[in-house]
């Protein structure tokens, strides 16, 4: 018996290297590969699947997370993997709370995606233990505290302090400071400048 597998990758190289990976493995059927999330939403809906593999940053108006959201509420049945080049510091979180079995990152593989996907079908969650740390400016993103995250991702959404502020619940002020010990930490000379190296480096990506 062979676990029938959606791959959904928004670059064809991945499509392609995914697919030979699998060839040769008995235990994967891949059943359709597809480099839109939403794409993968329409074919579960049709058709019955063990496994979805799914990138996260993918064109159109859904990426892989809110696929996962869509998938896990159609066929509660089916076993969901993430995969992901980027090391956004919300994904691990929010697909844990989607309830996706699986997380993997493909640049920085604690194991193989064979390994984890047969854990995965096992019955296992297979988890990395920590996003891998991205250096932004003269630090690490390891050395930002999450209050400076969630301020940093703000400001990649182009809000104002006023704006972070009300969102996060703390005073202008306050966002202000966070601000200042960021652009302090990395040696960037502006807020403009570490937001778009956050983004650029794939710390924060705006959804």
């Amino acid at each position: 018996m062979s676990y029938k597998v959606l791959l959904a990758d928004d670059h064809h190289m991945a499509r392609t290297a995914l697919n030979a990976a699998l060839a040769g493995a008995d235990a994967f059927e891949v059943v359709a590969s597809v480099p839109r999330a939403s794409e993968a939403v329409e074919y579960v809906r049709k058709k019955p699947v063990d496994l979805v593999v799914l990138d996260v940053v993918m064109p159109g108006q859904m990426n892989g997370l809110a696929a996962a959201r869509e998938i896990r509420s159609i066929s509660p049945e089916t076993k969901i993997l993430i995969i992901t080049s980027m090391p956004e510091v919300s994904y691990i979180r929010r697909a844990r709370e989607i309830g996706v079995e699986s997380f993997w990152y493909k640049e920085a593989e604690e194991q193989p995606l064979l390994a984890v996907m047969k854990r995965t079908m096992a019955g296992e969650s297979v988890y990395p233990d920590d996003t891998p740390p991205v250096k932004l400016g003269n630090v690490m993103s390891s050395d930002f505290t999450e209050r400076e995250l969630e301020v940093l991702r703000g400001l990649v959404g182009g809000a104002s302090n006023r704006e972070i502020g009300d969102q996060l619940g703390i005073a202008e002020n306050t966002v202000k400071m966070h601000v200042a010990n960021m652009l302090q930490k990395t040696g960037f000379r502006s807020r403009l400048e570490l937001a778009v190296r956050a983004r650029a480096d794939g710390l924060i990506i705006a959804d």
